[in-house]
């Protein structure tokens, strides 16, 4: 199987296309795969395939494979793509498989582009003719497989994941197309300025698709000199790329990753990293209002009693973002991000509500005290409730936690020196509570 064997101009097809490595000997990177006495390698060359679920970023090679197996291996190949597919073509590779199998012993390969695009009824159907092995399944997919591949069917097919291609890579399949006559782009005479290709490698986001097409375009937005040569600069290749291509998708792995850089970022104190991965969200098209429920999260988990002025910058951004819009709300995006980053940092509030509803699930949650509860006091209870205003500076010893859990301290100040002066005052109090409790002989009234 070939991907161009119904087109007769290859001239027509773009470089990218053109360029396809034809064999295993000819694909760039991903040796964790396809290195000699890899896996999938030796069940290549064996001719038992598994069904798999390839995934990786675009231009790393998924599809290519795909095809390479095709011409390698004894199977029958049905390419479909699920854009454009649904259970009617499934239905109908299975049944000539099976008859395919039946009557020339010959196995089918369907081949299904971008996988996660099938709705969970669509993957359904697929399960029965993969587990009995009617056909083998090849699905690729740019999504994490975990969160778009229902789990029957990831758990019936074997997961390898491609890399992004390093910019040596990357070099090595453009040096390629300059030297392949054939496919490539030998016969046009070129000359390309120093630095033109490394431009192009190091800035195509591991992506050897891209990095092709700014070189075609490069050369074919230039014209040849009287003597039939072209001279491609720096700048030529600058403006034929645009920009860095952004490794994003709202929906994706780049969705998450991002946004968990962004978050530990701040959380490290680190604010020009902060900076640089909203820009990256913010370039990407991520939904502000996403952006600015992060920074009120982590205003509250990550910041908290350090500096409760936090949550109120970060709520401040929010309305922002509202009421301002983009691309204006950026700023006080950004005067968010770098406030969270430097800001001192404690989770002692995350810590104390996640110790104390750890504790109400295993107990059930606790009967309120009779002093403590609303209404009249129940009959029996002879413990009095004391209003703290009616004390000396507003406070009076007093138990306020059920007695299952009278000795627990749910919130531990941290090293911080607003909270220093909170766990000061709060040393003071609990040393007069403890004081109190001595002189009334009560100790089990004494905690910690």
């Amino acid at each position: 199987m070939d991907l161009f064997e119904q087109i007769e101009d290859l001239t027509q097809v773009p470089l990218a296309a053109r360029m396809r490595p034809r064999d295993l000997d000819e694909m760039v990177g991903q040796e964790h795969l396809l290195g000699a006495g890899s896996i999938l390698r030796k069940a290549i060359e064996a001719d038992t395939l598994p069904s798999m679920i390839v995934q990786g970023p675009a231009g790393t090679g998924k599809t290519t494979l795909a095809y390479i197996i095709a011409r390698r291996t004894q199977y029958h190949f049905e390419p479909l793509s699920a854009v454009s597919s649904g259970v009617d073509d499934f239905r109908r590779i299975a049944r000539e498989a099976t008859d395919r199998h039946k009557f020339h012993s010959q196995g089918t390969i369907m081949f299904l582009d971008e996988v996660h695009r099938l709705n969970k009824a669509q993957q359904d159907a697929l399960l029965p003719h993969v587990e009995n092995g009617t056909f083998t399944l090849i699905g690729t997919t740019t999504e994490n497989p975990y969160f778009t591949v229902i789990s029957p069917l990831l758990s019936r097919c074997c997961l390898f994941t491609l890399h992004p291609l390093a910019a040596e890579q990357i070099m090595v399949l453009l040096r390629r197309a300059l030297e392949d006559e054939e496919r490539g782009l030998d016969a046009l005479n070129l000359e390309i300025e120093e630095g033109g290709l490394q431009h192009l490698a190091e800035n195509a986001g591991g992506d050897a698709r891209v990095a092709l097409t700014g070189l075609e375009i490069a050369v074919l937005t230039t014209s040849p000199d009287e003597a039939g040569c072209r001279h491609i600069s720096v700048a030529q290749i600058e403006e034929a790329l645009q920009q860095p291509v952004l490794k994003y998708d709202r929906a994706g792995d780049e969705h998450y990753d991002t946004i968990s850089a962004y978050i530990k970022s701040m959380r490290g104190s680190d604010p020009d990293a902060a900076i640089y991965w909203l820009a990256k969200m913010l370039e990407a098209g991520e939904n502000p209002r996403f952006i600015a429920r992060r920074l009120i999260i982590q205003a509250a988990e990550d910041i908290g009693l350090a500096d409760p002025t936090a949550l109120r910058v970060a709520l401040a951004a929010a309305d922002a973002v509202e009421y301002v819009g983009m691309p204006e709300a950026q700023i006080p995006l950004a005067m968010a991000t770098i406030h969270l980053a430097v800001a001192p940092k404690s989770n002692s509030a995350y810590q104390a509500i996640a110790a104390a509803r750890e504790d109400v699930r295993k107990e059930g949650g606790a009967q309120v005290p009779s002093h403590l509860a609303g209404g009249p006091r129940p009959e029996g209870g002879d413990e009095e409730y004391l209003y703290p205003h009616d004390y000396p500076h507003g406070w009076v010893p007093q138990v306020y936690l059920p007695p299952q859990v009278a000795s627990q301290q749910y919130y531990r100040p941290k090293d911080n020196p607003r909270e220093q002066k909170i766990a000061e005052y709060l040393r003071k109090l609990r040393g007069e509570y403890r004081s109190s409790a001595q002189a009334k002989g009560d100790k089990d009234e004494i905690t910690n």
